[in-house]
C-alpha cells in the first residue's frame, strides 16, 4: 500500500472515522482505524459492532493498493499535528510509514483478518436537508436520559410518516418533540425507529459540510435493526451506520394536552439570562418559582431567612388564568435554549401539570416544528 493525499483532507476524515472508536474495545483490533487503498482512491472505517462510520477519499493518488489496520486514535492526534504538507503513507512489514514534509512517524500494524466485516448500508429511505435534520437533531436530543440503566430512553425514537419525520425523546422529567419534512422514496413510507442519542447528534453534526443527508432504515429483528446516515463531504462520502435500540419507547404523545388555560409570551433571551441569574442562589435540586400575574412574569428561588433569596420580574402577555409554579432551572434552560424564536410561549393547563414551551413564528416564518414539555418540581414552602 502506498498513497500520497491532501493533509486537510485526510486529516478531517480520519478524525470522523475515529470520533467513532470505542473508549474501552472489547478487543484490540477494536481501537483501529481500517485504510483500504485502491485505484478508487481511499476508504477509511472503523466499527465496534454496534456503530460504524466510512469516509471515502477518491482524490487520493494511489501508486499501490493494499489495506492497513492502526490504532485510530493515535493517527487522528499525528494527523491534527502534522505541517501543512501532502500526506505520505507506505506498508513497511508489519509496520506503516508516515511522512508529512519532515515529519515522518511509524507505526505499528495490528491483523487485518480479525477485524470485523462492516455492515451493509440499508435500502435509502429518503432524503433530507443536512442542516434542517443536523437543527432538529440538536433540539430533540435535548431530553433524551443519559441514564444507561433506562437505554432505552437514552434513543431517540424516529418516526416516518411520508413526507415527515417525527424526532421524539424524553428522560421522564421533560419531552421533545420536532417535526420536519423531508423526501421519502415512497410517499406512504410508514416507519419508526430508536437511535442512540449520542449517535445521532454527532452524525447529524458531522454531515453538514453537504446539501443532504440519506436516511436508511431496516427494522430488521428485535435488536437486529440499523439505520445508516449518508452525505457527501469534500468530494467524497461519509457513511455512519448504528445498531437500532431494543425496547418499547413510551407513548409520550399523548401527554401534550390539546387545550390550555393559561398561555404567557415572554422573550426568549430576556426569559433565559433571568433564570440563570435567579437560579444562581436556588439550592441543589430546588426549583425556581415562576409566577404568572398582572401582564407580568416574576421569578424567585432561595428559601428561609438565612438563606441568600432572588427575584426579578420580566414583562409578560397573559392570556387565561394566573397561575404559580416552578421548575428544575437547567431543564428550562435547555428547553428555551432548543428555540430559536425571538419570543416563546408557555402553554399550561394548571399550575401542577406540564408546561408546554415553543417558539413564537413571526409573519413569514416558517412553522419551528419543535416542542418542549417539562414537568414542574415541588415549590418549597
Amino acid at each position: 500500500m502506498k498513497f500520497r493525499v491532501d493533509r486537510d483532507l485526510f486529516a478531517d476524515a480520519v478524525a470522523w472515522a475515529a470520533r467513532s472508536l470505542p473508549v474501552r474495545p472489547s478487543t484490540p483490533v477494536l481501537s483501529g482505524l481500517l485504510i483500504e487503498a485502491s485505484d478508487e482512491g481511499l476508504v477509511l472505517s472503523t466499527f465496534d459492532y454496534e456503530t460504524s462510520a466510512r469516509a471515502t477519499l477518491p482524490r487520493a493518488t494511489v501508486s499501490d493498493e493494499g489495506t492497513a489496520l492502526v490504532s485510530g486514535r493515535l493517527l487522528a492526534d499525528i494527523c491534527r499535528s502534522l505541517p501543512p504538507k501532502d500526506v505520505e503513507m507506505v506498508i513497511d512489514g508489519a509496520r506503516v510509514s508516515l511522512t508529512c514534509g519532515s515529519a515522518r512517524f511509524s507505526l505499528q500494524t495490528m491483523p487485518v483478518e480479525d477485524y470485523p466485516t462492516l455492515p451493509e448500508m440499508p435500502t435509502a429511505t429518503g432524503t433530507v436537508s443536512s442542516e434542517d435534520f443536523a437543527h432538529a437533531v440538536s433540539q430533540s436530543v435535548t431530553a433524551a436520559g443519559r441514564d444507561d440503566m433506562l437505554p432505552v430512553l437514552t434513543g431517540v425514537r424516529v418516526e416516518i410518516d411520508g413526507p415527515t419525520i417525527s424526532l421524539l425523546a424524553t428522560d421522564r422529567f421533560r419531552l421533545s418533540l420536532r417535526e420536519l419534512e423531508w423526501q421519502p422514496n415512497s410517499p406512504d413510507e410508514s416507519l419508526a425507529a430508536l437511535v442512540p442519542a449520542k449517535v445521532l447528534s454527532d452524525t447529524a453534526k458531522s454531515l453538514t459540510s453537504g446539501s443532504d443527508v440519506k436516511i436508511a432504515l431496516s427494522a430488521g429483528g428485535a435488536g437486529e435493526g440499523i439505520i445508516g446516515f449518508e452525505g457527501e463531504v469534500d468530494g467524497g462520502v461519509r457513511r455512519t451506520t448504528t445498531r437500532l435500540l431494543d425496547g418499547e419507547f413510551p407513548k409520550v404523545r399523548s401527554l401534550f394536552p390539546n387545550e390550555h388555560l393559561t398561555v404567557a409570551r415572554v422573550d426568549r433571551k430576556e426569559l433565559i439570562e433571568s433564570v440563570k441569574r435567579v437560579s444562581l442562589v436556588a439550592e441543589r435540586n430546588t426549583a425556581v418559582q415562576l409566577a404568572f400575574q398582572d401582564g407580568q412574569l416574576v421569578l424567585d428561588a432561595g428559601s428561609g431567612d438565612e438563606g441568600a433569596q432572588a427575584t426579578e420580574g420580566l414583562e409578560a402577555a397573559i392570556e387565561g388564568d394566573e397561575l404559580t409554579t416552578g421548575f428544575n432551572p437547567q431543564f428550562l434552560l435547555d428547553g428555551l435554549g432548543a428555540i430559536a424564536q425571538a419570543k416563546v410561549d408557555l402553554s399550561f393547563t394548571q399550575p401542577t401539570k406540564p408546561v408546554v414551551i415553543s417558539g413564537v413564528v413571526e409573519p413569514g416564518e416558517d412553522e419551528p416544528g419543535f416542542r418542549y414539555l417539562l414537568m414542574p418540581r415541588r415549590l418549597l414552602s
